[in-house]
């Protein structure tokens, strides 16, 4: 097998990512597989590691974090070296910069993905003072994931958190620990008689030193009697950690043979970040026999059994964090106990066995997608529509395992991934929007001056889908914006009970002059809280517009709108279709004459996608059976030409623009009340405004 491994992190910067590529290429060199490494340019970055040739990717120091570097090469460049390699699979270290550019260049070579999820930036965020980051830093993450063939998390409140943002195709990867390298045998008395001379027992953290981690933390048990605090690590955190903790003994970054002999001679290890994904240090001390005191939230709830091999702390509460360390500083028995139920609790995950799961995961990945269409992220978010969305703030304090203690006497619940139902359970669909929404230009079989549009097509597909007739309303209107979105259709909506909503507008506001995107987005999401308050499911698509030279101007205030309008999907636990993400999706072939509007096979391929989001079964088959079964029988209309175009379509908008009104003066929402739809044969559909196709 060839493998081709695109790392965010790698060496000489020792980190948990670099560490569990190095793991992977050992394994994989000792397969007999062939693997290639891209990883952003450093100082010392090596040329071979285990066998495997390391390409540099052109990149710049994180400011404040010269150690880490950000890569900027593109695309383009990454296929290129991706097609010399020619992998068999493309393994995704926590992407992020690099690893989103590795995974188009890949989806572009038809190449199957495997995006190891490992670090969580949105969670970052607030740590490094920018909170108003974390949404849109999280519907980045989201999209990526649903582009890869495969995501792989490490822990349950990792899969958790990408079930809350919508990724699909999640399996459990965690991570080895050197069982022989870390062992209590490494204990040194000799090193243990220098850091704590007067026989205190030693508590001790190892990792980065860095905002996230949260080692400011230990300050709540710096001062308790009887004990030495040790700080293993290094980061740009660490000047300000030596004036939060002064009499703390802070040996800098160890690895190898000193790591593990420091941490053999532990007492006690302390974890105190709430945004680990995994904790591979805390396996780590468990192989060293030494127990662990963790929060409660994230990879340690899989890790850290409570009163067994250690004690989960609840987030935030730094009493608690004291209490349980004092617990085990008293008590010398307890320790050992914890310690040897801690070594016996990490016996069977060895690398070899992980390693061995790695590659089962890489053939089911290349499986995938030799029997399936190649994965796209035309939507951010797809979730039971049976149960509520759960939205990332809600997830955020919540643990991932079922039956996991924070504390004595208290369990930590947690989401458990969204799957498909075997049949919707929708029974009343409003659509909302403007002319697109309405329909206009999908004149298929329907009489002349009627519009069927592909919100009618997606009733239908929810209707059959679900096996039941559904109610069915309308209320989009040509050249409606945001504004009668918020005041008039919305309120309709939630008087017919609607338990589905789609929203799509946006546009007719867009093109105006002195337009501002970042305030209509905000209307619009203010609009979604109301009905996802309401008990609404809601399907947030993204305005679009033809790529056509003369509107260029326009695609940055689309761009900024639509980047505004996810984040507010994301946070509100709305279903996002991203129309931009799928180029094909509005193609140059999908639009009709007018120039502004879809035709019928654009109509029809944007119902497909949304039925997709809101899980039709088959929805991605049914798009391509449609599209073959219309090729012939409904030829696209040639293109008008200009002067055509300007008599027919340009010249009215103008005529109407100059008078002050609108297409959509006078008139009313084609379907204002529910109609029936499915299950009641053609009349129902006729009822519908949708004819038999």
């Amino acid at each position: 097998m060839k493998v081709a491994l695109i790392a965010e992190s790698f060496l000489p910067h020792m980190n948990g990512v670099t560490r569990s590529v190095v793991q992977t290429l050992r394994h994989l060199e000792r397969g007999g597989h062939d693997a290639l490494v891209i990883a952003p340019q450093a100082d010392r970055l090596p040329e071979v590691v285990h066998g495997a040739r390391v390409v540099a990717a052109a990149g710049l120091p994180l400011p404040g974090y010269p150690q880490v570097r950000v890569s900027t090469t593109g695309a383009r460049r990454l296929a290129g070296t991706l097609a010399d390699f020619e992998p068999d699979i493309v393994h995704l270290a926590s992407p992020f910069v690099l690893g989103w550019r590795g995974l188009i260049a890949a989806s572009g070579l038809g190449v199957p993905t495997v995006a190891i999820y490992q670090t969580d930036v949105p969670g970052y965020a607030a740590k490094y003072g920018v909170p108003g980051l974390e949404p849109g830093l999280s519907v980045h993450l989201a999209r990526l994931h649903r582009r890869a063939t495969l995501t792989l998390a490490p822990s349950s409140a990792a899969e958790a958190q990408l079930a809350a943002l919508g990724v699909p195709r999640v399996s459990r990867w965690a991570r080895g620990v050197d069982t022989a390298g870390f062992h209590p045998r490494w204990r040194d008395d000799a090193w243990r008689r220098r850091v704590a001379p007067g026989g205190h027992t030693i508590v001790g953290y190892v990792g980065r030193l860095a905002p996230e981690k949260q080692v400011e933390d230990l300050r709540a048990i710096a001062d308790l009697p009887g004990t030495r605090l040790v700080i293993v690590g290094d980061g740009p955190d660490r000047a300000r950690l030596e004036r939060l903790l002064p009499d703390a003994h802070f040996t800098g970054f160890l690895e190898g043979s000193a790591l593990a002999g420091v941490l053999a001679s532990l007492d006690v290890f302390v974890h105190p970040g709430e945004h680990e994904t995994f904790g591979q240090t805390i396996q780590e001390a468990h192989a060293s026999g030494v127990p662990v005191v963790a929060t409660g939230r994230g990879g340690p709830l899989d890790l850290v059994r409570n009163s067994l091999d250690g004690w989960l702390y609840p987030p935030g509460d730094l009493a608690a964090l004291r209490a349980r360390v004092q617990d085990l500083v008293g008590d010398e028995a307890k320790r050992r106990a914890f310690g040897d139920a801690a070594r016996a609790a990490v016996a069977g995950r060895s690398w070899s066995a992980l390693g061995d799961q790695l590659i089962e995961h890489y053939r089911h990945a290349m499986a995938d997608a030799a029997h399936a269409r190649p994965a796209t992220d035309a939507s951010v978010r797809r979730a039971d529509p049976a149960s509520p969305h759960v939205p990332p703030e809600a997830s955020a304090g919540r643990g991932a395992s079922a039956g996991r203690e924070a504390s004595a006497g208290h369990e930590v619940s947690a989401p458990t991934p969204a799957s498909r139902p075997a049949r919707l359970t929708w029974r009343r669909f409003v659509a909302l929007g403007d002319s697109v929404t309405e329909g206009i230009g999908d004149t298929s079989r329907m009489p002349e001056g009627e519009y069927r549009g592909w919100a009618d097509r997606l009733a239908e597909l929810v209707a059959a889908a679900g096996r039941a007739p559904i109610g069915y309303a309308n209320l989009a209107v040509r050249s409606r914006r945001v504004a009668d979105l918020a005041d008039d259709q919305a309120p309709l909506a939630l008087a017919l009970g609607a338990d589905l909503v789609s929203v799509l507008i946006g546009g007719n506001d867009l093109v105006r002059a002195g337009a501002r995107p970042l305030l209509l987005a905000d209307r619009v999401g203010a609009t979604i809280a109301r009905l996802r308050a309401a008990g609404c499911d809601v399907l947030v698509v993204t305005a679009f517009m033809p790529a056509r030279p003369p509107l260029r101007a326009m695609r940055a205030r689309f761009r900024v709108f639509n980047e505004r309008l996810a984040v507010h999907a994301v946070r509100h636990g709305a279903m996002l279709l991203d129309v931009g993400a799928d180029d094909a999706l509005v193609g140059v072939d999908r639009w009709s004459q007018d120039r502004v509007h879809l035709n019928s096979a654009g109509h029809r391929a944007l119902a497909y996608a949304a039925a997709d989001v809101l899980g039709v079964p088959d929805a991605a088959e049914l798009a391509a059976l449609d599209a073959a079964l219309h090729a012939e029988d409904e030829p696209d209309r040639p293109p008008l030409g200009t002067a055509a175009w300007m008599r027919l379509h340009a010249a009215p908008w103008v005529i109407r623009r100059l008078r002050g009104r609108t297409a959509g003066d006078g008139r009313a929402p084609k379907h204002q009340t529910l109609v029936a739809v499915g299950g009641g044969g053609g009349s129902a559909r006729q009822r519908a405004g949708i004819a038999g196709d």
